[in-house]
């Protein structure tokens, strides 16, 4: 192993350490070698590297070598981001005690997540079958069954995704916070529903301590996933992080705020449309379902349901990289599909003429028809929400941070040019990736692969040719 790299963890098959001005990846059994990939020495880029090397190597087989590597908060041109900027000596520390944590520990509490969600689950299917509220189970009303079955679904999807550990353990740990939130209010509402003896049934019970044990499944990921826990910037406030975006970017953001919002007004009022129809043409057209005709208690769940969505899709655009503010998004906007959905599912089953105070035998001597629909504000709602999660797309498919703002290891410009030697007249960091745009470690998660001193010092020697890092990891 060269003298100026220092190996920190390894596995079955790779090896985390720092070299002279980067953080790297290495074969553990060619350690003599370029690295298979490497990053900034940032604590962002320690994140990212040991985010990538936990995702890539087998679960239990990391070990520690040495302590994590202290990172210089420098450059091939001195502090990043110029002088005086950059985190104080106690805020380096914080940020690289937490990348540095235990990797027996971070596997161990991922298992641990993961079988907390499998426990909700077990706990949730089986709530599915006694009585749920109203004397009836869930599976004898599709209506209240199908939402049901897809936030248990959406749970399982995290549980899978916090298995694989390192960028998807974040994304299943912020999909499963996002749902949770927004289903606290709809349980909530349940709970507050007046119940025909008097008192719930076990499918009740057994559906919130489901989702008791899911939401904790998912909050100890977030909390194991470290990088998770610093992607908002605490330097600056909400208008400084807008202000700090391009103007292509603002205005998504505030628009995918705005149809959280809109998406949030438009849960309260009724959705559903009945029209009755005697047999000499007389009718009626009756709304239910406003959110605000309910006992107080049920009132208190929707509003909670309403005030989640907007908040946790505020802190989705606020999260940085866009990508895992997607994942947060997502998973507030699972539970409102799910509404949605029920809502259709029960303007196509029939309605009693009970459900009006109308008896079976009244209903029959006036030719009685009841018709199901839904009110105008249904497709109002079902507008801004297919808008919040087109917009969510986006965020998973936006470009991230130009290449510029990236620190290359030896002092090498991108595109393998040499300060002082070969950086051709008028040269910008980044024009000559505008073709192909890689984005920095922090927004991709490790994928950016920056030159390595020894193929850029060959391309200088034959013209400036650019040199780009190889990658061995999948």
């Amino acid at each position: 192993m060269p003298d100026n790299v220092s190996i920190s963890y390894q596995g079955a098959t790779y090896a985390l350490g720092q070299g002279p001005q980067f953080y790297g990846i290495w074969y553990a059994t060619a350690l003599q070698s370029q690295p298979l990939e490497w990053w900034p020495l940032t604590p962002e880029g320690w994140a990212a590297a040991w985010s990538k090397f936990a995702s890539v190597e087998a679960p239990g087989s990391i070990r520690a070598l040495a302590p994590a590597p202290v990172a210089p908060m420098t450059g091939p041109a001195g502090p990043v981001g110029g002088a005086g900027v950059g985190p104080t000596a106690g805020q380096q520390a914080s940020w690289l005690t937490q990348a540095a944590a235990d990797p027996v520990r971070l596997a161990r509490n991922g298992r641990i997540s993961a079988a907390l969600i499998g426990l909700g689950l077990v706990l949730g299917v089986v709530g599915l079958f006694p009585v749920y509220t109203g004397g009836a189970s869930l599976v004898s009303q599709s209506v209240n069954l199908v939402p049901h079955v897809i936030y248990l679904a959406a749970w399982a999807l995290c549980a899978v995704l916090i298995l694989f550990g390192g960028v998807r353990l974040q994304v299943g740990a912020l999909l499963g916070l996002g749902t949770s939130a927004v289903t606290l209010g709809l349980f909530v509402a349940d709970v507050g529903l007046p119940s025909a003896d008097g008192a719930h049934g076990a499918g009740l019970v057994l559906g919130v301590l489901g989702w008791v044990a899911c939401t904790a499944g998912v909050a100890l990921a977030a909390v194991t996933g470290l990088t998770v826990r610093r992607r908002l910037d605490g330097a600056r406030g909400p208008a400084g992080r807008f202000g700090a975006q391009p103007s292509h970017d603002v205005v998504p953001l505030v628009t995918l705020i705005l149809a959280a919002l809109g998406a949030a007004i438009a849960f309260a009022p009724s959705w559903d449309s009945f029209t009755l129809r005697t047999a000499t043409g007389a009718s009626q057209t009756v709304t239910a379902g406003n959110a605000f005709a309910n006992p107080g208690a049920v009132i208190t769940g929707d509003v909670l349901t309403m005030i989640a969505l907007v908040a946790v899709v505020v802190v989705a655009a606020l999260w940085r990289p866009l990508r895992l503010g997607a994942a947060l998004a997502l998973g507030a906007a699972i539970p409102m599909v799910a509404e949605a959905i029920s809502a259709i599912v029960q303007i196509s089953q029939p309605t009693s003429p009970l459900e009006f105070d109308i008896s079976s035998a009244e209903a029959s001597r006036l030719g009685l028809t009841i018709s199901n629909g839904l009110t105008p504000m249904f497709w109002v709602f079902c507008a801004f929400l297919a808008t919040l999660i087109l917009l969510c797309v986006w965020m998973l498919v936006a470009p991230g941070q130009p290449a510029a703002s990236r620190v290359v290891p030896g002092g090498i410009l991108p595109g393998g040019y040499l300060p002082g030697v070969n950086v051709p007249s008028g040269y910008q960091p980044g024009e000559e990736e505008e073709d192909e745009p890689d984005e920095p470690a922090a927004d991709s998660g490790g994928d950016s692969q920056p030159a390595s001193t020894a193929e850029a010092s060959g391309a200088a020697a034959s013209g400036g040719a650019a040199a780009g890092g190889g990658s061995g990891l999948s």
